[in-house]
């Protein structure tokens, strides 16, 4: 099992044993799924979605260091 700590934004890492073994990686789409009192996280599979392929094109919209910058302590 890992563990991940929530800063005062909301964020947290996804270890790296846990990216690697469902082959997360940098600008991966990913969802949450509460199912009881679990969150799941899965990796959105894109190509079969033309919805979500439209969509992660503004994801990085904001995604420069200035913008991570001015979000960061939100």
């Amino acid at each position: 099992m890992d563990f991940a700590r929530i800063t005062a934004g909301g964020q947290a890492t996804i270890p790296e044993p846990i990216r690697e073994a469902v082959g997360l990686a940098e600008g991966d789409v990913i969802a949450f799924e509460i199912e009881d009192d679990h969150v799941v996280l899965r990796k959105v599979r894109l190509e079969g979605d033309g919805y979500l392929q439209g969509l992660t094109s503004t994801l990085s919209e904001w995604d420069s260091p200035e913008d991570e910058a001015a979000w960061r302590d939100l």
